[in-house]
């Protein structure tokens, strides 16, 4: 998208579907998420004027309600537009998140995802950075240790425990 200059609002809202999706197309699954980026890049022109510091003033939990109207975007999504683009205090939850969980016996798999982000969100206090940094540390950690078949005798945390969601 850098490469094309696609990266304002402006821009993706004028460019059509297709031209979009031909753009994206090295991540995959093109033709739903060119759609589904136009569905919310629509918001954001019609709605704040094509200026994503005019989403500043409105609440947190407001904004996850108007991303979840928006067909195509979940928790994990919305969640990763507060946290990464909007600079919110949310914990983001994704597979990585709950396989890491798994791993290390804090979860088994029987939780929502409300039920994780609580966890995390109880555990640490609302900070922005410290959110970013921990999702971070834990998709580093399940790419290099936490794999599907996991390297636990050489997992850096291999000797710790932390009480936790199970």
């Amino acid at each position: 998208m850098k490469r094309e200059g696609v990266l304002d609002i402006k821009t993706i809202h004028e460019i059509s579907v297709e031209k979009l999706g031909e753009i994206i197309r090295p991540a995959g699954f093109f033709n739903i998420k060119s759609r589904r980026l136009k569905a919310l890049i629509g918001v954001l022109h019609d709605s704040f004027k094509e200026d994503i510091e005019n989403l500043s003033p409105v609440a947190t939990d407001e904004l996850r309600t108007l991303f979840l109207s928006i067909d195509g975007i979940g928790y994990e999504t919305a969640d990763s537009i507060l946290l990464y683009a909007l600079h919110r205090s949310v914990f983001v939850v994704d597979a990585y998140t709950k396989r890491f969980l798994g791993n290390h016996d804090l979860y088994n798999g029987n939780s929502g995802y409300h039920d994780i982000q609580g966890f995390f969100m109880e555990h640490f206090p609302p900070d922005t950075y410290l959110f970013n940094e921990f999702h971070a540390l834990i998709v580093y950690l399940c790419q290099h240790y936490c794999k599907k078949v996991p390297l636990c005798d050489t997992c850096p945390l291999k000797d710790e425990f932390v009480e936790g969601l199970v």
